[in-house]
């Protein structure tokens, strides 16, 4: 069997969710699957270091998808010959992205569908594109994974898809996270918080992922603490992100927040580690990967009490609704106050986080891979 993947997202130093999700799964099904033939297709020159096995068939095919124009160019010009030439049994695209020119059964993995709802989060033409194309993916599509419950009943319902069409697939936990000791937490602290304990925020620099009511939210809670504790941002800009520096330029305790911008793995691993607690308010979220990330390294979660990250969280997080400022506060009051309340939080995460790992994602995509070949 011949499936062709797309891997654009599988870009050297820059893998983000999705390109995670990528990366972690194909890893394991190209392994896993030795008597099937992957062509992963890139956009752009690659590195060796995705080229996982020898069943592996890298293929390069431009241009560099960087806009709307070039996304549909290449999902419908370019990816049609590709599939053509290998005689594809299958077009598997992590990122959601179908082809509407092609006759070959279409995976599509649709993480969520934000755009939907919160367009106004996006560049215009971005926001078009996702909303106009998205809904006929969908509907080309042999079957759809998604990675949360809440997902699958929001796509159902807003793109008029059968519900047993898409299957669920949780995002996994890279194993890399995980407690650190006192004295490394010491070193971490001293290198990114001059020796402080510190909350943290890992995500992309975007209006989606609530960044300004964070920002509100620590000013606030300096104002009532006594507490030197600081905050650090983790994460690259995307779009939008004036807002967020105006609220930053504004803040009263602004020389307690610190931004890291895009961090290696290495980094992020004892950034994590040596944190006091996550603070993950996003309006909006398909899953929630720093939420587990955060469990694994032993870390206390403040979340959202939206979308899909209940169910990531379950009852191992200290809930708060993002639109108000005032309960991301409150809450980290009582986290920092509460010594009891944090290591409740800690020993729960540690077993809310083994319901997440990559070989079971991966396990279940395939599972969609073949249920999408017959």
């Amino acid at each position: 069997m011949v499936i062709a993947v797309n891997t654009r997202l599988l870009l050297k130093g820059k893998l983000e969710g999705i390109g995670w999700f990528t990366y972690e799964t194909l890893k394991r099904m190209t392994l896993s699957h030795p008597e099937h033939e992957f062509i992963f297709i890139f956009d752009r020159p690659y590195d060796q270091e995705y080229v996982f096995t020898e069943n592996v068939t890298p293929v390069v095919i431009g241009p560099p998808t960087r806009h709307p124009f070039l996304w549909y160019l290449w999902f419908n010009f370019q990816i049609p010959r590709i599939l053509k030439k290998y005689n594809a049994d299958l077009f598997l695209s992590p990122d959601g992205y179908l082809s509407q020119r092609t006759k070959v059964p279409q995976l599509g993995v649709i993480h969520d569908i934000n755009f939907v709802h919160r367009p106004g989060d996006l560049p215009w033409l971005k926001a078009k594109y996702y909303n106009y194309y998205f809904p006929k993916f969908a509907r080309i599509a042999k079957r759809i994974a998604t990675v949360s419950f809440y997902s699958k009943e929001d796509i159902t319902r807003s793109f008029k898809v059968d519900y047993d069409k898409i299957d669920v697939v949780y995002d996994g936990i890279n194993q890399i996270f995980e407690p650190i000791s006192e004295d490394e937490k010491t070193s971490v602290q001293g290198q990114r918080t001059d020796g402080k304990e510190y909350f943290l925020f890992v995500g992309a620099l975007h209006p989606r992922k609530n960044v300004c009511g964070l920002l509100k939210a620590f000013d606030a809670f300096k104002s009532v603490s006594n507490t030197d504790k600081k905050l650090v941002i983790v994460g690259g800009e995307m779009h939008k992100t004036g807002p967020i520096f105006e609220t930053y330029e504004n803040m009263r305790y602004k020389k307690d927040v610190v931004f890291t911008g895009r961090v290696s793995t290495h980094d992020l691993h004892d950034i994590f580690g040596a944190a006091f607690a996550l603070v993950f308010v996003p309006f909006f979220e398909g899953f929630g990967i720093p939420i587990v990330e955060a469990m694994s390294a032993g870390v206390p979660v403040i979340c959202s009490n939206t979308t899909s990250i209940p169910e990531v969280g379950g009852n191992a997080v200290l809930y708060a609704d993002p639109v108000k400022i005032d309960q991301i506060t409150d809450a980290m009051i009582k986290i920092s106050e509460d010594a009891d309340l944090r290591k409740s939080l800690i020993e729960k995460g540690f077993i809310q986080k083994e319901k997440f790992s990559w070989d079971e994602t991966a396990r279940l995509l395939w599972m969609s891979v073949e249920k999408a070949l017959q």
